[in-house]
């Protein structure tokens, strides 16, 4: 049977061969579509179709013999249903007369019922890894303040060390200043104890020095005499 017989076989039932032809094509169509887009199609108690992706493999040509890669593709699949299949064998009786029977498709099930769900799927595990990351980002955010204020809580300790060490240099510094002061006073003192002295000492050289002139003098002119 080809599409033209299949539009005839049902012509009667849907009210002309117009109707069946457009009937006909938009169930062959919203197939097609779905399959394409990666959607599941079933039919209950008929079949289901659905896009099988096969990847890049080796096979032989049935001529030559000969090995070929062939390149990863995708083909269209189709299951028959339990009732089709039961039909098929024989193990139930096809009516004589009358519309098979096939089990009543539930709501959703003609297109993508599958899809669906596992758009769902999808959909919540997309939302799970959203909510991980905005987690992940405020732990970040939290370990990045904890250490920001770990790293300032060490920059104001060592600061204050500093201070503390600059204070003790300046105090240290301060007491050495203070001994050593005393010390430069009384090298003063002494200093200034000895210069007296030494004025002494310098005219007591300069006296006999002029004493010793004055006679060397008086002998002179005491030998002038003389002569």
């Amino acid at each position: 049977m080809n599409k033209a017989q299949l539009v005839e076989a049902i012509a009667d039932k849907l009210g002309g061969r117009q109707q069946a032809a457009d009937a006909v094509d938009a169930v062959l169509d919203a197939i097609v579509r779905a399959t394409v887009a990666g959607d599941r199609v079933s039919v209950t108690g008929f079949g289901s179709f659905e896009k099988v992706d096969r990847p890049a493999r080796y096979a032989r040509n049935p001529q030559t013999g000969e090995r070929v890669r062939v390149k990863k593709t995708s083909v269209p699949r189709f299951r028959a249903g339990q009732g089709f299949k039961d039909l098929v064998s024989g193990t139930k009786k096809l009516p004589k007369g009358g519309e098979v029977s096939v089990k009543k498709a539930p709501k959703g099930s003609l297109t993508g019922g599958a899809s669906a769900t596992v758009k769902k799927a999808a959909a919540k595990k997309a939302t799970t890894a959203k909510k991980a990351a905005a987690k992940t980002t405020v732990a970040k955010k939290v370990v990045a303040k904890k250490a920001t204020a770990t790293a300032k809580k060490a920059a104001v300790k060592s600061t204050a060390t500093a201070k503390k060490a600059t204070a003790a240099a300046k105090k240290t510094t301060a007491a050495a200043a203070k001994k050593t002061t005393p010390a430069a006073k009384k090298t003063t003192a002494a200093a200034k104890k000895t210069a007296p002295a030494a004025k002494k000492v310098t005219a007591a050289t300069k006296a006999p020095a002029k004493k010793t002139a004055t006679r060397k003098a008086t002998a002179k002119k005491t030998t002038a005499r003389k002569k």
